[in-house]
């Protein structure tokens, strides 16, 4: 579903995240996401290490990842009841695309850790604007998952970590603009000699 934003600068002004529970069908086919994730990879990487990697989970293998997320949960949260368990499979059913977005570091290397992680981040903002370009709507969450080991285990090993999950789909309701910071709030010539405060 290609969507003309009619320019570039007016698709960059106009992404929003979509709340993953409010996107519906139709999402992007598997071409569609494959040609998302390869706009996705075309990021700054310091060192050309390609120091990311994306997991497509499809579609029919959703509810076997709800399984696995809610057995680990179980055994690693303290007084996990029914109704933890339920937000886990409400978490992974929601939206009808989602891709895991892993950060895989090459260590030891000479370009540090904290570059290739900021080039992991840069790899998910890609994506959505990828997303947000071919005419759908992307919500980029973390949650308790995103900081299990046993979970990463499920996509990846060792040493990578996942920096997040991109629900995509159409938004079911308008999306709301959230606040931003006003341009001077975020925006400051530097000074010779001034310091945090100049």
């Amino acid at each position: 579903m290609f969507n003309d934003r009619t320019t570039p600068l007016t698709l960059l002004r106009t992404r929003r995240s979509g709340k993953p529970r409010d996107l519906i069908a139709p999402g992007p086919g598997e071409a569609e996401l494959m040609a998302m994730i390869e706009i996705a990879g075309r990021t700054p990487d310091h060192g050309k290490l390609f120091p990311w990697r994306f997991v497509v989970v499809r579609p029919e293998d959703r509810a076997a990842l709800s399984v696995a997320l809610q057995r680990i949960q179980a055994a690693e949260t303290e007084d996990c009841g029914p109704r933890d368990l339920e937000a886990t499979e409400q978490f992974v059913m929601q939206a009808p695309a989602l891709v895991v977005v892993l950060s895989k570091p090459v260590v030891p290397h000479k370009i540090p850790v904290w570059e290739q992680e900021l080039s992991a981040g840069a790899a998910c903002m890609n994506l959505l604007h990828a997303v947000h370009a071919s005419g759908y709507a992307g919500g980029w969450l973390t949650g308790w998952a995103a900081y299990s080991d046993a979970v990463r285990d499920l996509f990846g090993g060792e040493g990578e970590k996942i920096a997040g999950f991109v629900f995509i789909g159409t938004p079911g309701r308008a999306l709301e603009e959230r606040p931003r910071p006003t341009l001077s709030e975020i925006a400051h010539f530097w000074s010779p000699g001034a310091g945090r405060e100049g």
